[in-house]
């Protein structure tokens, strides 16, 4: 019994020490494998990254070659010269229409001033004292009271039909798909916002004049940042005020519009070739009202899209081209070694 007793305490010691060591060699395996995998997740988790900042990639592709630059001066257009007498030359589709009439109802005026001139000299002459010592006692003639109703009738007739098809020109909706620049007047300067570019807004500020004759630009004219816009093609202008009433006006453009606060102005315009456009505040807005220019770049809708891009903004078909290098993108990481791809059985020690 006592032989058995002690048999069975040594077998019994014996396992314990035999669990111990099966437990520890156990800990072992699993602290290594857990080190293994570690630096596997790590280089699964780093592949990832890789592939989202290869997606931002593209995107970032357009600032760094953005195709745009802006137009120097051999490109200015609509500006006011020295010793210049008529309307500025006209670079739109309503200035078009406008310049011809402007130019007719010139002479219209310059007509009936002639003829008014003549007659009054006429009376002056015919009807002085010295030649009437008894004055005319007539009271009325009506085949004159007839003439001089109906012919004023027929000239302004005459007048407004071409000023009304002009005025419902400029005011017409322009198409749909019609680029969109909201205007908005400050104390004193402008603010250009694209909202079919992704909304982003354009501050512009005159220009000193030290600088502008250095670049060789006209002072008091050329801006900071000027109104970026497609040529050949219409464009929506939207006006309002920030504070107080201004006016958006560009001469060589036929465009005026007042920018008034709390209220928005729509006209459409038409530029019909690249170039840069001047224009000033038209509306007395304040002490700085006479610094507060307007200048508007018109470019090839590739240039212009380039420009948007440069600013932050989006163009049409950027949204869509965008997520197919990002879904792509993880498809290319390779996975860690020792780790299975999707679908593959796990290998065996």
């Amino acid at each position: 019994m006592i032989l058995g007793d002690i048999a069975r305490k040594r077998l019994s010691f014996l396992a314990i020490l035999i669990g111990a060591m099966s437990l520890s060699t156990v800990s072992q395996g699993a602290l290594a494998a857990t080190a293994e995998a570690t630096p596997a997740a790590t280089t699964v988790a780093a592949a990832p990254a890789a592939a989202d900042s290869t997606a931002v990639a593209p995107a970032e592709a357009p600032a760094a070659d953005s195709g745009y630059t802006p137009l120097g001066p051999d490109m200015i257009k609509g500006q006011p010269h020295d010793g210049g007498w008529d309307v500025q030359k006209q670079y739109s589709i309503i200035g078009d229409t406008a310049e011809p009439l402007h130019v007719g109802l010139i002479w219209v005026m310059a007509v009936i001033s002639v003829f008014v001139l003549g007659l009054l000299l006429y009376v002056m002459v015919r009807f002085r004292k010295s030649a009437n010592p008894v004055p005319s006692k007539t009271s009325h003639n009506t085949l004159i009271e007839i003439i001089w109703t109906i012919v004023p009738v027929l000239i302004l007739v005459v007048i407004a039909v071409p000023s009304i098809i002009l005025l419902r020109d400029q005011y017409q909706a322009p198409p749909k798909d019609a680029l969109t620049v909201k205007v908005t007047g400050y104390q004193w300067y402008w603010g250009y916002t694209y909202p079919d570019n992704g909304d982003f807004e354009v501050i512009s500020n005159m220009m000193p004049e030290e600088e502008a004759k250095a670049k060789g630009f006209p002072g008091h004219l050329e801006v900071d940042h000027r109104m970026v816009v497609p040529a050949g093609e219409w464009i929506r202008i939207q006006t309002t005020g920030a504070d107080v009433i201004h006016s958006f006006a560009v001469p060589s453009l036929w465009f005026k519009l007042d920018s008034v606060p709390g209220r928005l102005n729509e006209k459409k315009v038409f530029i019909k070739e690249p170039g840069i456009y001047y224009g000033q505040c038209s509306e007395l807005c304040g002490a700085r009202h006479g610094y507060m220019p307007i200048a508007v770049e018109a470019l090839p809708r590739p240039q212009f899209e380039a420009w948007v891009r440069s600013q932050g903004g989006t163009v049409k078909g950027d949204a869509a081209a965008a997520p197919a290098p990002a879904e792509a993108a993880p498809a290319e990481a390779a996975p860690a070694e020792g780790d299975s791809a999707p679908g593959e059985a796990a290998p065996t020690a």
